[in-house]
C-alpha cells in the first residue's frame, strides 16, 4: 500500500493546522505536514507508553543514539556521543544557538528565499537579518556570501540544508567552500538539517559535519519532518568537533523542551522506520514529476523545475499576471499554497506547494488552479 493514499474525507477529520486553517471547501497544500498515517512501529511505541502511563519527563540518550546510528548507516557520518545534546524543535534550537554565538545587534546571514521562521529568529530576536539571494538556479552564491561575511558585525550564517523552499541539495564542494569562508571571516555556521532524510532516490544529502572544513558548525536536527511527527516535540543539537563549547554555553532551559513521548516517537522512527522514509522519498519523487506534467499540460506558462530535496515544490507564477497568486488560488480556485512573499519579499509571484499527499489531491489542486484562471 502506498503511504500517500489517504482520501480527502479521511484527512478532513484531522484537527491540525494544515486541515483547520482554511474553509472546508479549500484544498490545503501549504504548511509542511504529510498526509500520511503514523508509522506502525511508532504507533506501537506510543500506545505502549500510554498503556503504562509513561507520560513523564524524558530520560536517557536513546534519541541521540538513534540519530547517530542513522547518520552512520545513511551518510557514513560518525559522531561521538559528546557531540549531541537533547533539544526541542529545530527552530527553538536555532534560537538558542544564535543566542549563544551572537550578540544583540549582530548581523546573521540567511539565503533567500528561505523558510519564513529564518527571518523571525534573526530580526525577531534582536539580531539584524542579512539576506543574501540564491542564484537564479537556486544555489548558494559564494561571492555574495563572502561579501556579506566581510561585514564586521556579521557573526553567524544560518543555512537551510536541504534548502526550503527551493529543494536544493547543497553539494560537498559548496558546503566546504561556505565553511572555509565562515572560518576566514569568523562567522559561526549554524545549519538546519531537518529535511536531511527527504531527498529523492539517487540524490545525495551531505551532512555539514561530514565536511572537514566545517567542524566549527552547529546543527539543529529532528526526525519530526521526515516522519511527520511535529506533534511530538523533540530535536537535537549536534556540534562539530571544534564547536563543543557551544553546547556547554547554551542558554538555561535550552535542553529542557524535549517531550518524553516525542523522544520515544522520534527514536523509534529512526531505529525502525527507515524503510518508511525511503518509500516516502520514492512517492514524493513521483509526485514531483506528476506536478511537472500537470502544470505543463494545464498551466504551461507556470515555471516549475523539480529539485531533489524536500517534499516541497517552488513554483513561479509570474507569467500568469496575477497580483497575488496565492490569494487568487485560495479565493478563486479554493486551493491553498504557501505565498512566496513569506519566503522573500522578492518572490511575491511564487507559491510553495506541499507534495506529501496523494496524486489524486495534487491532480485536483492543479485542476483548480487552471479552472480559477478560466473564471
Amino acid at each position: 500500500m502506498t503511504i500517500f493514499s489517504l482520501t480527502e474525507a479521511e484527512l478532513r477529520e484531522r484537527r491540525s493546522l494544515k486541515w483547520r486553517t482554511y474553509d472546508a471547501d479549500v484544498l490545503p497544500l501549504w504548511v509542511a505536514e504529510m498526509d500520511a498515517a503514523v508509522q506502525p512501529a511508532v504507533r506501537r511505541e506510543l500506545d505502549a507508553a500510554l498503556d503504562r502511563g509513561d507520560t513523564g519527563y524524558p530520560w536517557g540518550t536513546d534519541y541521540a543514539d538513534a540519530y547517530r546510528a542513522s547518520a552512520v548507516a545513511r551518510w557514513g557520518l560518525k559522531l561521538d556521543p559528546g557531540q549531541l545534546r537533547r533539544g526541542g524543535d529545530v527552530m527553538n534550537a536555532v534560537v538558542c544557538v544564535l543566542e549563544t554565538v551572537t550578540d544583540p545587534g549582530d548581523g546573521v546571514v540567511i539565503t533567500a528565499p528561505v523558510y519564513p521562521p529564518f527571518w523571525q529568529v534573526t530580526s525577531g530576536y534582536r539580531r539584524r537579518t542579512v539576506a543574501v539571494a540564491l542564484t537564479p538556479q537556486g544555489r548558494l552564491d559564494l561571492n555574495a556570501l563572502e561579501q556579506a561575511f566581510a561585514a564586521p558585525d556579521v557573526t553567524a550564517f544560518l543555512l537551510c540544508s536541504p534548502h526550503n523552499p527551493t529543494g536544493t541539495v547543497h553539494t560537498a564542494a559548496e558546503l566546504a567552500a561556505v565553511a572555509t569562508l565562515c572560518a576566514a571571516h569568523g562567522v559561526r555556521l549554524v545549519v538546519d538539517e531537518i529535511h536531511a532524510w527527504l531527498v529523492d532516490p539517487g540524490a545525495a544529502f551531505v551532512p555539514i559535519l561530514s565536511i572537514p572544513e566545517a567542524q566549527q558548525a552547529v546543527v539543529a536536527v529532528s526526525a519530526g519532518k521526515s516522519w511527520n511527527l511535529a506533534a511530538f516535540k523533540a530535536g537535537l543539537y549536534v556540534a562539530g568537533e571544534q564547536a563543543l563549547d557551544v553546547l556547554d554555553d547554551l542558554p538555561p532551559l535550552a535542553q529542557q523542551s524535549t517531550g518524553h513521548l516525542g523522544a520515544l516517537a522520534h527514536a523509534t522512527a529512526l531505529h525502525e522506520e527507515q524503510a518508511w522514509v525511503d518509500q516516502v522519498r520514492s512517492e514524493v519523487a513521483a509526485n514531483k514529476q506528476l506536478l511537472s506534467d500537470l502544470l505543463h499540460a494545464l498551466l504551461p506558462s507556470v515555471e516549475y523545475r523539480p529539485q531533489p530535496g524536500t517534499y516541497l515544490a517552488w513554483v513561479d507564477c509570474t507569467a500568469l499576471g496575477l497580483a497575488n497568486p496565492a490569494r487568487h488560488f485560495e479565493q478563486t480556485g479554493r486551493v491553498a499554497f504557501s505565498p512566496g512573499r513569506n519566503f522573500s519579499p522578492e518572490h511575491q509571484q511564487w507559491v510553495r506547494i506541499n507534495l506529501a499527499t496523494s496524486p489524486a489531491i495534487i491532480t485536483a489542486a492543479v485542476e483548480r488552479m487552471a479552472a480559477s484562471l478560466r473564471r
